[in-house]
Formats: C-alpha cells, structure tokens, sequence
C-alpha cells in the first residue's frame, strides 16, 4: 500500500531564494521531498511551486501542517493549498444522452486509475441508466425544463450537498450551469468538443468541416460563467483530411474527447493543475 504524502501547491511574487526557502522548511520539518516543480511567470511576475513529500515522519500533524503553512503564505504574500494523497474527493458526474466519456470514466475508476470517490451520476435524461446500474454506480434522473432551468438547478444543488460533493465532471452534459450554481460548486470541468480558443459553442465539428481543417481535437477545462473560456487544463487532438466529412470528425473527436478529460480528471487529482490569472500551469 502506497503511504501518504503531502502535496503544497504555493504560489507569491516572485524573488531570489524561493525554492531553497520551501525546500529548507520542509525539510527542517523532517520532510522527505519526492517531487519538486517551480515555474516562475516572468510577465506576472509570480513563482509558483508544486512540492509533495512523504508525510510519514514529518514532525507536524495535518492540523498544524495546515496552520503552519498558512503563516508561511502569509509572510511571503501568496496563496497556498495543502493536500493529502490518501483524501480522495467526493465526485459527481453530469452526463445528457452521449456514453462515450461516461463509460470511458467509470472504467477508469473501476480500474482504480482515478483517485476519487465516484458518489453519483447525475442526468436530464435517463438514457444512461443502465450504464450506470451495470458499475453500481448511483444513477439521479432531474429533469431539466427549459423554460425554468432554475428548478432543476435548485434540486441538483441539494442532491450534490446531501453527498459532500466537491468535484463535478461534465461528461458531455449539455446544460449551461448558471453563476448561482457555481457559486456554490465552483470546481466543474468540462470537456468540450473542439480545440480552444477554436469554435467555440455549438456544432463546431461542422464548423470544423466547413473550414476544412486538417487537425481537430478536444479542451477539458474548467467551468466559468463566460461559456467554454475556462481554464484550459488538457487537450487532445486527431488528424483529419479531406477525404472525412461531418460524420468522421464526430467519431474522431469522441477519442480525443475521452482522452483529454480522462487526462484532465486525474491531473486535477493529483493536484497538479494550478489556477491563477484565468489560466494553469500543470505540472505533469
């Protein structure tokens, strides 16, 4: 059994010494480090640093690893997040009528690929029950009126909080979350089917086609108000030629559509994707 390790996501304006100052406090805190990333925005002018060290041995206890780590933002004027490899989040999958990226994510943690708790399917049409029944996997049918797409909203949110959800995955769920909803559960990633900032919307394998692409491809992102302008966190992309029509694009965009999420999940897992300035920086 793989024993826990500690995972500091930090990022402060950046100055000399950064990493020799994280590293030495660590380490005076009898903290085996086992992985280390540091970028440094030059235009931002930001240092940010992904550090995950064995916990096993390390003199402070969670609550006052958290607390320490806290003053230490504190003093050097930035943001930090504490994480803990054996604390698997509680996740929620969105999905409509389309099976491909549902399936492609139950198997995968059926395979125990994604470290996460998988607490319920969540759907506006019932089409992708029996998928769900056949990975015991809870399946919760709210139907969404598009005229007063609120109710429903309002029934999801309390179906997600009965369940301690802290992660939504839109596995093709083609619904727009309004800004109340993610107000309340800001952590959504999305996989959308083409290539951002590239056709953005609807139908933009037709579009693609229209424009005769020769490459098309698939952006897992996270969720904003402004619609498919998230933070990229992965993409995926096929090659296509002339010889393909609509049809073609749409079975290829599926592969590189599960490929990106599926990607995109498990780098949010393991807390490798870091947020700042509308954009990520991940540490794969």
């Amino acid at each position: 059994m793989n024993q826990s390790t500690v995972i500091l996501q930090f990022i402060c304006p950046d100055r000399p010494r950064l990493v020799s100052e994280l590293s030495s406090w660590i380490a005076d805190n009898g903290g085996n480090i086992i992985h280390a990333d540091h970028h440094t925005d030059r235009g931002a002018g930001l240092f940010l640093s992904r550090i995950e060290w064995d916990f096993k041995g390390f003199r402070l206890n969670r609550e006052l690893l958290l607390s320490e780590v806290n003053s230490l933002a504190h003093r050097l004027k930035g943001t930090a997040r504490v994480s803990f490899s054996d604390c698997s989040p509680k996740v929620a999958i969105f999905v409509s009528k389309q099976s491909h990226c549902l399936v492609d994510l139950l198997w995968r943690v059926q395979s125990n690929e994604l470290p996460m708790k998988l607490a319920l399917v969540v759907s506006n049409h019932q089409d992708l029950q029996s998928i769900c029944n056949d990975f015991g996997v809870p399946f919760r049918y709210i139907k969404v009126d598009t005229k007063d797409k609120l109710i429903a909203e309002e029934k999801i949110i309390e179906v997600l909080y009965q369940h301690q959800i802290e992660l939504i995955v839109l596995a093709k769920y083609m619904q727009i979350l309004s800004a109340n909803f993610l107000s309340k559960y800001p952590t959504v990633i999305n996989i959308h089917h083409s290539f951002l900032p590239a056709f953005k919307g609807a139908n933009p394998y037709q579009r693609a086609w229209e424009r005769g692409v020769k490459l098309i491809g698939a952006t897992a992102h996270y969720v904003t108000e402004e619609l498919d302008d998230g933070p990229i966190i992965d993409q995926a992309i096929a090659h296509v030629s002339h010889r393909d029509d609509v049809v073609d694009l749409i079975r290829k965009g599926r592969d590189t559509e599960r490929i990106a999420l599926a990607r995109a999940v498990r780098l949010h897992l393991r807390r490798q994707v870091m947020v700042y300035r509308g954009r990520t920086a991940v540490f794969a």
